[in-house]
C-alpha cells in the first residue's frame, strides 16, 4: 500500500485515455511467495489545500475469490492467489458523468493518478477479507465518479510478466486439478460511476472515502448457481476446456499454450471475456487495450 501526495488537475490524463474508446461492460504444485509490488513513485508534490480528504483505492475480486464458487460445469473453484498488475490508477472527478457504454469522452474536472505499478492479490486474507487496499492519495474533496487503469505485466515476483496470475484447486466428483492460469494480455479501463449497495468516491474536505476496482472472474468461470441459460454461464468458458489441458493431473498454462491448447472457439471466448472482467462495483467499464488490437 502507498499514500501518495495530490495530483489535482483540471484535465488531464484520464481525460486523454478516454478518447477514443470503445464500450464494453503443472506439472509441480507452484508455489506462491509473497505478492510483489512495482515501484510506485510519488504521484506529485503538490500540495492539495484545505479542502482536501484521503482516497482510498482498493480492489476487489468478490466473494467468488476470496469465498470459493461452483463454475457453470461443475467444478469447485478455491483460489489460494489471484495477483492482478495495475497500473496508472486515475480517479476522476467528471461532469457530465462519464458513461463507459455511450463512446462519450470523459471530462475531468479534477483527477488523482497513483504513479507506477502495484500487484496485489485479491485472495489475500480470510472469507471475510476486505477488499485488499492498492494505495491512497490525497485528493480534492468532491465526488470522484470515475476509475481508470491499465493492467500491465508484473515487474517482478511470482506474477512476473503477467498481467493476471490465477493459482488454486478445482474439484469435482473426486477429481481434483491444482492449477496456474497465466494471462498474458495488456488491458486497459476506463469506467463511470461505482454501483453497489452504497455509492462510493464522494471525499468531503478532512476526511476518507473509497473506490474500488473490482474484478468478475465470474465472467470466465460461469456460475453454477445461475441457469444454465443465464447470460453469465452461456457467455463463460468454464473450467472443463482448461482442466482438457491438464498434464499430471495439474493445469499450468499462459495465453499461449491457451491458444495452442483450446479449440478456436473456447481461445476466443477466452479472449473476448477478458475486456469484461474490469468493473467498478456493478458499473461497467470501457476496454480499450485488447479490443483495439
Amino acid at each position: 500500500m502507498q499514500r501518495n501526495l495530490i495530483k489535482a488537475l483540471t484535465v488531464g490524463t484520464l481525460g486523454g485515455l478516454a478518447m477514443g474508446l470503445s464500450s464494453g461492460c503443472a506439472g509441480d504444485s507452484p508455489t506462491a511467495n509473497s505478492p510483489a509490488t512495482g515501484t510506485p513513485e510519488t504521484a506529485s508534490s503538490e500540495t492539495a489545500g484545505d479542502e482536501s480528504g484521503t482516497l482510498v483505492i482498493r480492489a476487489n475480486g468478490e466473494d467468488f475469490v476470496r469465498e470459493g464458487f461452483t463454475t457453470k460445469d461443475g467444478w469447485q473453484i478455491e483460489f489460494d492467489n489471484v495477483y492482478v498488475s495495475l497500473a496508472d490508477i486515475t480517479a476522476a472527478q467528471t461532469d457530465p458523468p462519464f458513461d463507459p457504454e455511450a463512446g462519450n469522452t470523459l471530462e475531468a474536472k479534477a483527477e488523482v493518478k497513483i504513479e507506477g505499478t502495484q500487484v496485489v492479490d485479491l485472495a489475500e486474507g480470510d472469507a471475510t477479507a476486505d477488499p485488499v487496499v492498492v494505495s491512497e492519495v490525497e485528493a480534492p474533496a468532491g465526488r470522484f465518479n470515475a476509475l481508470a487503469w491499465r493492467m500491465v505485466p508484473a515487474e517482478s515476483g511470482p506474477a512476473e510478466g503477467y498481467t493476471i496470475w490465477m493459482q488454486g484447486t478445482a474439484t469435482r466428483d473426486g477429481e481434483t486439478v491444482p492449477f496456474t492460469i497465466k494471462v498474458n494480455e495488456e488491458l486497459a479501463f476506463t469506467c463511470g460511476d461505482f454501483v453497489g449497495d452504497e455509492r462510493k468516491g464522494i471525499l468531503a474536505a478532512g476526511e476518507e472515502a473509497e473506490l474500488e476496482a473490482t474484478f468478475h472472474f465470474d465472467h470466465l468461470f460461469g456460475d453454477g448457481d445461475a441457469p444454465a441459460d443465464d447470460s453469465i454461464n452461456t457467455g463463460a468458458l468454464g473450467f472443463d476446456p482448461l482442466a482438457a489441458l491438464a498434464a499430471n493431473g495439474a493445469l499450468d498454462v499462459d495465453s499461449a499454450a491457451l491458444q495452442a491448447g483450446l479449440s478456436q472457439t473456447d481461445y476466443t471466448t477466452f479472449l473476448s471475456i477478458l475486456p469484461s472482467l474490469g468493473h467498478v462495483g456493478e458499473g461497467h467499464c470501457a476496454e480499450v487495450r485488447l479490443t483495439s488490437l
